[in-house]
């Protein structure tokens, strides 16, 4: 079983300028900074044409339902992987090492009269019976959340 989100981000600049940004270690610190997380390590870097994000964070596990904490404890490790072949397109993988499920999907970036809309669609995966459709809601919602705070910051950040 899976679950599929889908989430649109609009940005009021130029795709170049958005595609900048989402490559910038210090606007992904922002994010991480803007989510409250425990602790985070971001690196980006050129591999072979392909820009690979990778955001290693610890977050606490505030506001998950009490059913879904005994499954991933006080704290959540996720390792965000994005790999970007263009500047308007890419993938994202993301995992919580030693614990069942993934997410997986894609991020697009289409620019329309200087305003950018970042889509990232994913499917979520969790691979335990009876609860796993259960956590996919709920991290399908702190996904949106996390995807809020993004949009926001990248709002605040494009407009500097």
């Amino acid at each position: 079983m899976s679950k599929r989100m889908t989430y649109e981000l609009t940005y009021d600049a130029p795709l170049a300028d958005v595609a900048a940004m989402l490559g910038d270690p210090a606007f992904r610190e922002q994010v991480c900074t803007d989510q409250r997380v425990l602790s985070s390590d971001v690196t980006i870097e050129e591999v072979g044409g392909v820009r690979q994000v990778t955001i290693d964070q610890t977050q606490a596990a505030e506001g998950i339902a009490s059913f879904a904490k005994k499954f991933v404890g006080e704290t959540i490790h996720i390792v965000q992987t994005e790999s970007w072949t263009s500047a308007d397109q890419g993938t994202i993988e993301m995992t919580t090492p030693g614990k069942p499920g993934d997410i997986r999907g894609t991020i697009a970036l289409v620019e329309s009269g200087g305003v950018t809309t970042e889509t990232v669609d994913m499917e979520i995966k969790i691979g335990i019976p009876l609860v796993g459709g259960k956590i996919e809601g709920l991290i399908g919602d702190l996904l949106r959340r996390a995807l809020k705070a993004e949009n926001r910051v990248g709002r605040d950040y494009l407009s500097r």
